[in-house]
């Protein structure tokens, strides 16, 4: 089984041989903008590219995205395609340009407004509009023949990700039809009865069909799906074979935890730069030595319980005034999505938020909470996971959560605690963390102190177990995973 690098790229010779590989995502792995009218480069904070970007460094191949950033046509060549990483090229990102329209209705109308609440069930009402279901179709037609430029009827693998692309699979079988098609579904699968208020059910699942491997996180979520098929569409479930069978086409659905690349997170935390960056940052944003650092990482979405995180916050320097002055939390809130209204409300709730807790507990020159509201590069976010005594994820709803891994991997010295969600699916691995419920924000403030307190003893034993299944299971183990299943189809 992959496990590194190198038996991955060995693992990727021996399935495929001199075939494609392309991947396929809405966000692409490398924006490219203008700064102070020089052209710079950074890589977004996101699941999606955390753990595809060692992937496709070892695979050497195509990635195919939404090209976003506003310098990204002038780094691209007039056919959209620019070699990355940008100041160590290992493979191609081809980019693909969609209008104004297209992105609002397409992007932040049906994917974001539809499917993700959908999916989440996170207490926001799914909008279900016509002009945005159209144009979600017209976009996953428009990557089906950018695709399809690329690979046509040759041999390949096309690996795609996420909720952006349903029907997405269907339209590929149509154009490649000697491609293997595999699907990865990052975020939850909801049950049949959540699923049947959307109006166009019958389409996404026939898309997804189209895939000849279809992954999910979890085996819970594999088997909502093999259920909404059997209540919705005439289609046949085997269940001993984990399959569906649409008319003749069988497609495999398994459950694929997804991961981070462990040894290059812990190599990265245990340098001498981290130590550096990290002194840094305490000094940029105050962050004295003696006191105990608390963090959370998260893009501003409702369903990461960052106003619920800050609700415990309250309680637990309420409760406990003895850790006023000595806990300080440190909140990086990356901005998203913020062309929609629900996310600016948000945004200004964090805000509001924070300030209340600083206006309630702050004195002098300690803050209970630090706000950062800034999309960090990666060498900044390891340097804050070093720093931090505990980190709090309390999503209330996640399919994974690869910052809960992130923070696990960092934690050389296995001196952290993680304080996890019940509800994110990285609970279903990471039983060491301390497991919490973010709509009980009294319980949470409970554990909180619990993490403060914890002997030194208890947070190694915790740590260790939780960096050893990590580090066991690592995204090149989840990539040779589905690459093994997806050979076995050929």
């Amino acid at each position: 089984m992959a496990d590194s690098p190198e038996s991955l790229r060995q693992l990727l010779r021996m399935k495929l041989g001199r075939q494609k590989f392309v991947v396929v995502s809405n966000r692409e792995p490398y924006v490219h903008a203008f700064q102070h009218g020089r052209m710079r480069w950074t890589r977004p904070v996101s699941g999606v590219t955390t753990a595809l970007d060692p992937l496709m460094r070892v695979s050497h191949g195509l990635w195919v995205a939404h090209g976003n950033g506003p310098a990204d046509r002038q780094a691209s060549d007039t056919n959209g395609f620019v070699e990355v990483p940008p100041d160590q090229p290992e493979y191609r990102l081809k980019r693909v340009w969609l209008t104004k329209e297209q992105r609002e209705k397409y992007y932040d109308g049906f994917s974001n407004g539809a499917l993700w609440p959908l999916c989440h069930v996170a207490f926001r009402r799914p909008v279900f509009r016509e002009e945005h279901w159209k144009a979600y179709r017209e976009v996953n037609e428009l990557f089906a023949d950018k695709v399809a430029e690329e690979i046509g009827e040759s041999r390949a693998f096309v690996f795609i990700q996420d909720y952006h692309f349903a029907l997405l699979p269907r339209m590929l079988r149509e154009r490649c039809p000697n491609a293997l098609i595999a699907q990865f579904w990052h975020i939850p699968w909801p049950n049949p009865e959540v699923f049947r208020i959307c109006p166009w059910r019958h389409e996404i699942l026939e898309g997804m069909l189209g895939n000849d491997l279809l992954g999910f996180h979890i085996r819970y979520h594999c088997q909502n799906f093999m259920e909404t098929v059997d209540r919705e569409i005439e289609a046949r479930p085997d269940q001993e074979l984990t399959a569906i069978v649409l008319r003749g086409h069988t497609t495999r659905i398994r459950a694929f935890p997804i991961s981070i690349d462990f040894a290059g997170t812990s190599r990265r935390a245990a340098s001498s730069e981290t130590d550096a960056l990290a002194e840094s940052l305490r000094r940029k944003f105050h962050i004295r030595e003696k006191w105990i650092v608390g963090l959370g990482v998260d893009r501003l979405d409702y369903t990461k319980g960052i106003p619920e995180r800050m609700a415990a916050l309250d309680i637990f320097f309420a409760k406990y005034p003895q850790y006023q002055r000595r806990v300080v939390f440190v909140q990086v809130g990356v901005p998203s999505r913020t062309e929609l209204e629900e996310y600016q409300s948000l945004n200004d709730e964090v805000y509001r938020a924070v300030r209340k807790l600083n206006r309630k507990y702050g004195y002098r020159e300690w803050q209970p909470v630090i706000y950062i509201r800034d999309n960090l590069d990666q060498p900044s976010l390891v340097a804050l996971y070093r720093m931090a005594h505990f980190l709090v994820v309390s999503s209330l709803h996640d399919g994974m959560n690869l910052v809960a891994k992130e923070y696990v991997a960092s934690q050389v010295d296995s001196n952290g605690v993680l304080l996890l969600s019940k509800f994110a699916g990285a609970a279903r691995e990471l039983r060491d963390a301390l497991l919490i419920n973010p709509f009980a924000p009294s319980e949470v403030a409970e554990q909180i102190r619990e993490a403060v307190e914890m002997d030194s003893i208890e947070i190694r034993r915790r740590m260790g177990r939780m960096r050893e299944r990590v580090r066991e299971n690592n995204i090149y183990k989840w990539a040779g995973s589905i690459l093994k299943k997806l050979s076995k189809l050929a």
